[in-house]
């Protein structure tokens, strides 16, 4: 198994994580988030819920989401009307609005690419981003991290009966989803721990890498365990490899220097683990073994 022990210190320490076999950033988009962006043209609203110092808001009465749809149970498109009215449903959008309600703001969910909700928290254009985000060193130069609510846990999905195992996947081709840590780690080199381009082809989503596997045209997909399950049950013929990939811990993304929404944001999620709702709405989407 590859050495992945220099992701783990991404993970924050001091953070409120919870033992959920959880997503670590997934979707659509061609590109990593860049450094810089110049900021939008956006005048942000001043909000100022009882006991709660002033935070910005993009639009007053609103809170913002940008997210990716194609992470299931986190985020995902749903067979109705989803939350709300919004099509959309699962973990992350749930938790969404109850932080929403704890602020006293309305809900607005945008859904779009991995890389898109990024660069959407980053220049203004939301709020926050919530889709199965983990912290990497290259996102702290550019957005600003709630406490860890999950941990991430990759895995490996195979063709059952394939000789891949964690040992030799980097003499392999690799599919995973275009912008996430799966794809940026495995792309890395063989000195930091990756496996080297030539053995890794980023897809546009997790469904798209998993048919590539389905159809024989790479040997294993890289992808968060929960989605891996979904798609695992979904494709006779698929499992995934005995062990963790890596494991890491996720969180809420908003635009740098934007303190005071931070602190409004991690202060509704404790609220929301003290009373149970944050475990409520996980139940509801990941039941228990």
């Amino acid at each position: 198994m590859m050495n992945m022990k220099k992701l783990l210190c991404l993970a924050l320490g001091a953070s409120l994580s919870f033992s959920l076999l959880a997503a670590c950033g997934g979707g659509s988009a061609a590109t990593p988030a860049p450094e810089t962006t110049a900021p939008a043209q956006t005048t942000p609203a001043v909000t100022e819920p009882a006991g709660e110092a002033a935070f910005t808001t993009v639009e007053e009465g609103k809170l913002i989401l940008s997210t990716n749809s194609e992470f299931p149970p986190y985020e995902m498109l749903a067979d109705g009307e989803g939350y709300n009215g919004t099509g959309l449903e699962g973990i992350d959008i749930e938790v969404a609005g109850a932080i929403a309600e704890k602020l006293g703001l309305e809900l607005q969910i945008d859904d779009m690419g991995f890389d898109a909700a990024l660069e959407a928290a980053q220049n203004g254009k939301s709020d926050m981003v919530m889709a199965g985000v983990t912290i990497t060193e290259d996102r702290l130069q550019v957005l600003d991290f709630t406490d860890s609510y999950a941990t991430g846990v990759q895995v490996v999905i195979v063709k059952e009966g394939s000789d891949v195992t964690m040992d030799n996947l980097g003499e392999k081709m690799i599919g995973t989803q275009m912008g996430t840590t799966g794809f940026l780690y495995a792309s890395d080199t063989p000195e930091n721990g990756g496996y080297g381009e030539e053995h890794v082809i980023g897809y546009d989503n997790g469904a798209i890498a998993v048919q590539a596997l389905v159809n024989g045209q790479i040997d294993a997909v890289i992808i968060d365990d929960k989605p891996a399950q979904a798609y695992v049950e979904a494709n006779p013929g698929l499992t995934t490899l005995p062990g963790e990939w890596v494991v890491e811990d996720y969180a809420i993304g908003v635009a740098k220097g934007n303190t005071a929404l931070l602190e409004a944001i991690n202060a509704a999620m404790a609220e929301l683990k003290a009373d149970g709702t944050f475990q409520a709405i996980v139940d509801k989407y990941i039941k228990a073994d």
